[in-house]
């Protein structure tokens, strides 16, 4: 049975399932801040919906409430004084099985409607969502507003395409009849319930706090679970705003609101406690290694989605367009100060250096040149202020003078300290580029999350590409680069990236980074290194979310 709101956004619907069968450009949210996708008041309006936030209470109405929470410290400017709702963690779980039945009752078709109204609803106010996201996590404006909304919509979208396809496998009923010979056929009615596991508790981050939630907030959701989003502590805000929506849409469909809620805490055994109750069946987390393992070590009565720390990295063996290729990487070294899950981090160039359309370059060369092209990239204020953005963290900001000491290798690039006028209380720092030997593992070979990255010296291409496929094996990563003019280092490097199970970007030199993933069609992540046990977004990511329970009887 059919569902108003999944006839209303069936084109929507449609255009993401044919998006994920065929893996080319598709997206129904503009990604760009114009006024002409979304009206000529909605820039103003989403500003205003923002700031209106700031020193109030956020009223959500959720049960088990017995106080109010929050302290989160903008990196742009300072304290946003927003106070959320605390509400015992028992109380929202009984709350989330309970009106798990009448969201059962929908069906599939009644939930991946109400699922497309919800983000139909959140791409209207991209505007105020992308204020929070950048107030939050630093990033600059333009970043903050097409990864904090029209992108983590598509991404929302993206999982809800792939949890209406695994459902509508499932036929609703069925007639078996099997013959019997002389005897009359045994006959049976048979029906097929799709139903939820139970409770999903998506974890949220501090530096992507709606593009790294929503697949797992709508893979649950749009499955029959009911969801929990429990924010980062200093990245509450986008998640209460969306939060927010959701309930609404909820209730104006006539389902119980606190199928969706709100877990404002910043105490980690609380964190633990939800985390492994009975009642919780998927974990969503991204974040730091050390917790994300342990949600995988003690919640043996979920199913945990993790993505974790891991060394991104690139191979350079040669190539015909030097100065883009270094612009390219310029790009992507200072995208959001390397906050990004993304990021390059360790870079491997033959000691015998390079062969390129400039001519042979020396390792010591391509690494004057890189520096050299970060620091031309970011010489207009206004291009890094943009690019940037802010130090989300304080530990961030302290591993950048760190790596600008000297202590992990030869300085290259050092960081520096920019003042953004706009917002005078914003740490800035360029990246730091340090060089080192492929023998110095203990400086390159872990996560050294921020604008951090090293120019690895290796003895030749194929020791390069052997390093990168160890470091993906052994520590994990999202995202290798290569650059190389020659087939046979082309297809070495895709055979390791096979067996590291890990996306190849090869020969980046325009628009398109390493670092970017593009929703319909990259995977992001496979689950298949250590750097993250899940991809968003597959089959596998929504189809162990819910069961198929049958009832059958004689005709």
């Amino acid at each position: 049975m059919s569902h108003p709101l999944f006839e209303q956004h069936r084109a929507t619907l449609d255009g993401a399932l044919q998006a994920i069968a065929t893996r080319g450009y598709w997206s129904p949210y503009t990604e760009m801040p114009s006024p002409k996708a979304y009206g000529e008041t909605a820039p103003e309006e989403g500003k205003r919906a923002y700031e209106a936030h700031l020193g109030q209470n956020f009223e959500l109405n959720q049960p088990g409430q017995n106080g109010w929470g929050g302290n989160e410290v903008s990196p742009y400017a300072g304290a946003l004084n927003v106070r959320y709702p605390l509400c015992d963690h028992q109380v929202l779980i009984d709350a989330g099985l309970a009106a798990m039945k009448g969201w059962q009752a929908v069906g599939a078709a009644g939930r991946t409607g109400i699922c497309l109204e919800i983000l139909a609803r959140l791409n209207r106010q991209s505007f105020e969502i992308g204020h929070a996201v950048m107030m939050t996590t630093g990033q600059g404006w333009m970043m903050a507003f097409q990864a904090g909304a029209p992108h983590a919509q598509d991404r929302g979208l993206e999982a809800v395409a792939y949890a209406w396809r695994e459902q509508s496998f499932v036929p609703a009923e069925a007639v078996w009849e099997k013959p019997q010979g002389k005897n009359p056929a045994l006959v049976m009615k048979k029906h097929f319930e799709v139903v939820g596991r139970g409770v999903g508790l998506v974890v949220g981050c501090g530096t992507f706090p709606t593009w790294n939630t929503y697949p797992g907030v709508f893979a649950a959701l749009a499955t029959g679970n009911a969801v929990i989003i429990k924010p980062h502590s200093n990245a509450i805000l986008p998640a209460a705003i969306t939060v927010r929506t959701i309930r609404a849409v909820l209730a104006e469909n006539g389902i119980d609101p606190n199928l969706v809620t709100l877990c404002v805490t910043d105490n980690r055994s609380v964190t633990q406690a939800l985390a492994t109750h009975p009642s919780v069946k998927s974990v969503d987390f991204t974040g730091s290694n050390v917790f994300g393992q342990w949600l995988i070590d003690h919640c043996k009565q979920a199913q945990v989605y993790a993505e974790l720390a891991g060394v991104n990295n690139i191979v350079i063996d040669s190539t015909n367009a030097y100065k883009a290729m270094l612009g390219n990487l310029a790009f992507t070294l200072s995208l959001y100060s390397g906050q990004m899950c993304t990021t390059s981090q360790a870079i491997f160039v033959p000691a015998g250096g390079i062969d390129t359309d400039e001519g042979h370059k020396s390792y010591d060369e391509v690494c004057a040149d890189l520096g050299k092209a970060i620091t031309r990239f970011l010489s207009k204020p206004e291009v890094a202020f943009a690019v940037l953005g802010a130090m989300q963290s304080e530990a961030t900001a302290d591993r950048v003078a760190h790596a600008n000491s000297g202590q992990l290798g030869t300085v290259v690039l050092a960081s520096q300290s920019l003042n953004n006028p706009d917002f005078p209380a914003a740490q800035v720092r360029t990246p730091v580029l340090l060089a080192c030997d492929a023998a110095d593992e203990a400086a390159y070979m872990e996560e050294r999350f921020g604008p951090i990255s090293f120019v690895v010296k290796v003895a030749d291409t194929a020791a390069g590409i052997a390093l990168s496929e160890r470091i993906v094996r052994e520590h994990g990563a999202l995202t290798v680069g290569l650059y190389s003019t020659r087939q046979e280092v082309i297809d070495a490097m895709t055979e390791a990236t096979w067996r590291g199970k890990v996306a190849l970007s090869i020969n980046l030199t325009s628009g398109v980074f390493v670092n970017q993933s593009s929703a319909f069609s990259d995977y992001h992540g496979t689950g298949g290194n250590p750097a993250a046990n899940a991809s968003y977004a597959d089959s596998a990511f929504v189809a162990n979310r819910f069961r198929v329970v049958q009832r059958r009887y004689h005709v």
